[in-house]
């Protein structure tokens, strides 16, 4: 079977209407061109600012998820919600929550991240996920007509088995929203991406922020790109050059 794919690079701030309507943009281009399944980055609604450690967030039925669903529906393809902050109880906290969404705006399948990002960079940047996050405990495969897809965020690829539990499922594409950042994204990014694919012959879709968050400060990586099982890739974009210059 042979199924077109495409990936959303962005620059995301903290305007959720003013990202979704970028991504919506995006999505519409991407499946004009053809594309049966279109991906977002992680958090690709909404970037907090630095130092908001607030824990607000939407339930699946709010603005983010409703109007993702409004998108998928629209263009009728699997449209991947990267990730957006889920209200969860108690409060104080949210989830990372990725969304497959199918043609007709439904609900597929969610997924909570499971490994946050609590690094301390010696000499340089410094993140704490979990101050703000809860983790989640389940591994999510989606049954779709196009095959087995098995859903992560960002940090969960350097845990290989997770990408294992899915192949061992029958996942034959995974789902890599992220924010990589610059600093770790130069090094690791494309390494770790390439090994998931080869190691479990699979697919895997991994679209990525780029740029400087004019809010935060932090520079995101970019380089978004599906590879494939021998390792044949279709690179995306290397970086952005202004908050709002994406590739699909």
């Amino acid at each position: 079977m042979k199924i077109s794919c495409a990936i959303v690079q962005m620059n995301s701030g903290s305007n959720r209407d003013e990202n979704l309507d970028r991504a919506g943009e995006l999505v519409k281009k991407a499946a004009g061109s053809g594309a049966e399944i279109v991906a977002l980055p992680e958090n690709f609604a909404f970037m907090r600012e630095q130092g908001d450690d607030s824990g607000t967030g939407e339930s699946m039925d709010g603005p983010i998820i409703s109007r993702a669903r409004e998108i998928a529906d629209r263009e009728s393809i699997f449209l991947l919600a990267g990730s957006f902050p889920e209200r969860s109880t108690p409060a104080g906290k949210v989830y990372n929550t990725s969304v497959l969404l199918g043609p007709e705006g439904e609900i597929i399948a969610t997924y909570r991240k499971i490994h946050l990002f609590d690094v301390e960079i010696p000499g340089g940047e410094s993140h704490h996920e979990s101050e703000r996050v809860l983790p989640g405990d389940k591994a999510v495969v989606a049954e779709t007509p196009l095959g087995r897809m098995g859903l992560t965020i960002c940090y969960d690829l350097r845990f290989p088995e997770l990408f294992r539990y899915y192949s061992r499922h029958g996942a034959v594409l995974f789902f890599v929203p992220s924010n990589f950042t610059q600093k770790t994204g130069k090094d690791h990014w494309e390494t770790l991406v390439r090994a998931r694919a080869i190691e479990n012959q699979a697919f895997v879709v991994a679209p990525n922020q780029c740029g400087v968050n004019p809010r935060t400060g932090i520079a995101s990586h970019g380089h978004s790109l599906i590879v494939g099982p021998r390792s044949e890739e279709r690179r995306v974009g290397k970086e952005c050059r202004s908050r709002w210059s994406p590739y699909h």
